[in-house]
C-alpha cells in the first residue's frame, strides 16, 4: 500500500498582534507549520518592521527553512535569544524544548492565544530521560523497538553503537505501529530502546509498563 503525503495551505492571512510581537526578544528563531509555508515572507516582514531580527533553520526532516515537524527534536545553535513558533497546539513547540534550553514563544493563530515554554519544561523531560537511561544500564534484557515506517526507522544507526553494550541481550521487536499494550507479552524485557520517532519515548512513556529510552540518549 502506497502512502501519499499532501501539504495543505492556510488561505487566511496570519496577522501578528502587536501585543504578541512586544513579548518577543530582539533576536528570534522563527518556526512555523507546513500550513503557513506560503505566508513565511509576510510573517517575517511583520516581525522585521517591528524591529525583530529573524533567523531561520532548515531542520533535518523538513523541506523549507523555518518549517518544523513533530519529530524535529534536534539541537539548534545560533545567535538568537528565543524561538517563536506560530501554529496550533503544543506538539510542535514541545519538540523544540526537548533539546534546547532557550525559551519558546508560542502564538496559536487559530485561538489567538500566546503561551511560553521555558528551560523548566525541558528540565522535566531531561530528568525523565535520565531515569530511563539509568534503567537501561541496570538491565540485562533489552527490547529494541523498530518501525517499518518510512523516514522513522533508525535501526541502522542503533546497530553502530550496539556492540558498546556487549553485556546485554538485545531483542528486536519490529512492527509498523508500535503499540505499548502488545509489548506486555514480552515479560522478560526489562527496558526498551526506541529506534523509531523520538516522541514515542517522550510523549507516550506513561503507556509503557517498562522504562523506555531513545537510542540517541545512549
Amino acid at each position: 500500500m502506497k502512502t501519499h503525503f499532501v501539504e495543505t495551505k492556510l488561505k487566511k492571512k496570519v496577522v501578528l498582534p502587536k501585543r504578541i510581537i512586544d513579548k518577543l526578544p530582539e533576536k528570534i528563531m522563527l518556526v512555523i507549520t507546513t500550513q503557513l509555508a506560503e505566508q513565511k515572507k509576510s510573517i517575517i516582514k511583520q516581525l522585521e518592521v517591528a524591529g525583530k531580527k529573524v533567523f531561520l533553520k532548515k531542520l533535518r526532516h523538513t523541506t523549507f527553512e523555518g518549517q518544523i515537524l513533530g519529530c524535529d527534536t534536534e539541537k539548534i545553535e545560533g545567535n538568537f535569544e528565543a524561538f517563536f513558533y506560530i501554529g496550533d497546539g503544543l506538539f510542535h513547540p514541545q519538540a523544540l524544548i526537548i533539546k534546547n534550553g532557550k525559551p519558546v514563544h508560542i502564538y496559536n493563530f487559530i485561538q489567538k492565544k500566546y503561551s511560553l515554554m521555558t528551560k523548566k519544561d525541558s528540565e522535566i523531560i531531561r530528568k525523565r530521560l535520565t531515569a530511563a537511561k539509568t534503567a537501561f544500564f541496570m538491565s540485562k534484557n533489552i527490547g529494541v523497538l523498530v518501525t517499518t515506517k518510512q523516514g522513522q526507522n533508525k535501526l541502522s544507526e542503533f546497530m553502530k553503537i550496539k556492540n558498546n553494550y556487549k553485556d546485554k541481550n538485545f531483542y528486536f521487536l519490529v512492527n509498523n505501529n508500535l503499540e505499548p499494550e502488545k509489548l506486555e507479552d514480552f515479560s522478560f524485557i526489562e527496558c526498551f530502546v526506541n529506534t523509531a520517532c523520538e516522541r514515542i519515548a517522550i510523549d507516550d512513556y506513561k503507556k509503557f509498563r517498562k522504562p523506555i529510552i531513545n537510542f540517541e540518549e545512549l
